[in-house]
This record gives structure tokens, sequence and C-alpha cells, in this order.
């Protein structure tokens, strides 16, 4: 292997450097802020504080229903990441391994909808859950199922597409070894193929949890009081006179934690899912 010049060692270490600055400076802020009174954080930005204190992570639980507004959102982003990974698995695996009328025209169609924003879709979905709930009684708009639905709209095309160029790399003499030994094609699915796609699917739970958990916009039209997530959530440490800054940036970091823990737990799963998916 050639020896790697000093000049570019030098240039890639500065330029790492200074995009983990610009990258951690804003965590950085918001820590700070979190641990600051309040007078520190209105106004004019104090970079020497007056002190630190904890008090705003006790605070945050209290000056909204946080707790109520977590619940909301863990339910309704693991049960679309459930929803949409295993409607995927079984889709791709059609279009991957079989060839049936209409595959074509699918596979266009679940492209399709990648290449439109989200809010054309917020007001057609608003009066379809509207007008379904007026006609059979079901309470979609307002509800955390009619929110799940709403970002199965938006995980399940990409975690079809994404799959289906996973599952077009695993050989198809696995699935030929598991018809000869007596296997059905629901049995093969899910002993051979399924077991060899871990890295395909778990980046597809991955991108279909942080979709529904940080989303904003439809959390905000489709949701009353009971089923408020946290991304919407969070602009009630808003007041008519004040901002509480300091818990905004305490409660940003404490809704922050389970993305961040999961993502540090199946980053190997997430790389080599993305990138084989990225290949084909």
């Amino acid at each position: 292997m050639p020896k790697i010049p000093t000049w570019f060692r030098v240039t890639r270490w500065i330029v790492l450097s200074l995009l983990m600055v610009f990258t951690l400076t804003p965590v950085l802020v918001m820590l700070s802020s979190s641990l600051k009174p309040l007078q520190d954080v209105q106004g004019q930005w104090r970079w020497i504080p007056s002190g630190f204190t904890l008090r705003p992570y006790l605070d945050i639980w209290h000056t909204v229903p946080l707790a109520r507004y977590f619940l909301n959102s863990l339910i309704v982003a693991t049960s679309a990441t459930v929803c949409s990974v295993v409607i995927a698995i079984f889709a791709a695996y059609a279009v991957s391994r079989y060839r049936f009328r209409g595959r074509r025209l699918f596979t266009v169609t679940v492209l399709s909808t990648q290449m439109f924003p989200g809010i054309l879709f917020l007001l057609p979905l608003f009066l379809i859950f509207v007008n379904i709930g007026n006609a059979t009684g079901i309470a979609l708009y307002g509800s955390r199922a009619g929110l799940i639905i709403t970002y199965l709209t938006f995980s399940l095309p990409f975690s079809i597409w994404m799959l289906v160029g996973y599952f077009d790399g695993i050989p198809r003499d696995l699935d030929e070894a598991a018809l000869v030994d007596g296997c059905g094609p629901l049995r093969t699915l899910l002993r051979i193929v399924v077991p060899v796609a871990i890295p395909g699917i778990v980046a597809v739970g991955v991108y279909a949890f942080m979709t529904a958990w940080g989303e904003v916009l439809f959390a905000s039209v489709m949701t009353n009081d009971d089923t408020r997530t946290l991304a919407v959530g969070l602009q009630s440490y808003a007041s008519q006179n004040d901002v509480y800054w300091n818990q905004v940036m305490a409660a940003s970091l404490v809704v922050s934690v389970p993305v961040v823990a999961g993502f540090l737990l199946l980053q190997r799963y997430l790389v080599a899912g993305l990138t084989a998916g990225a290949v084909k």
C-alpha cells in the first residue's frame, strides 16, 4: 500500500476537525442552555452563565404533559415501523422473486410517490380521514391510528424499494435449495431470506422510525391534545409571554435519546443495509 502524503493527512485532519466542530457546536449549545437558569437564555445570549442547574430537566415533565407526548410518539413510531417493515418484506419479496402482470407498473408507482413533496398529501389525507369518520364513525382524524396510516404513506414506498434492491442481491440458489428441501414460499421467506436480509430490514426499520419520530407537519394537523406527539408538543414550552428556552433544550435532548441510542446499537446493520440497498 502506498504511503499517504503528509499534506494529505494534515488536510484531512483539518477538514474533519472543522466538520466535527460544525456538527457538535449546536449540540453543545443545547446542552449548555439546558443547564442554565432561565434568565441566562432569554434576551441577550450569555456565554458565561451565572450558574448551572438541573432544574430544567425536572420541570420539563410538569410544564407540559411531556410523558403523554412521549408515549404517543413511541406508540405511533413503533407501530408505523412494524407495519412498514412487515408489509415491505412481503411486497419486496414478491416483486424481487416473481414475475406477474403489473409488476413494472407497481414498481414505477412506488418510486413515483417519492417524487412529490409530502405537503401535497396533507389536504387529501385530511379530507379522506374526515369523510371516513362521517360515513363510518371510525375516527381516524385526531387518532393515533390515523397518524400511523399517514406515516405509512411515506415510509412504506421507500421501504419496499429499498428491500427489493436488497432481496435482488440475495442469490436465488438459496430459495431453490429451500424448495428442494420441502419449504414453501412463505417458509422460505421467513426461514431463509429474512435472516440473510437482516441488515437491510434493520436499515428500513430505522428509516421508518426516524421518519415517524421527528415529523412535525402532519402531526400538527392530524392530532389533538390527547394524541399530540413530541415533535409538536415541544412547541408548548412557548407561552404568550415567555419561551422556556432552557426547558426546550432539555426536552430536545431527552427526546433525542431513543433515536441516538437505537442508531448506536444498530449502526453496524444500518451501514451494511444502506450500502447494499444503494448498490442495487
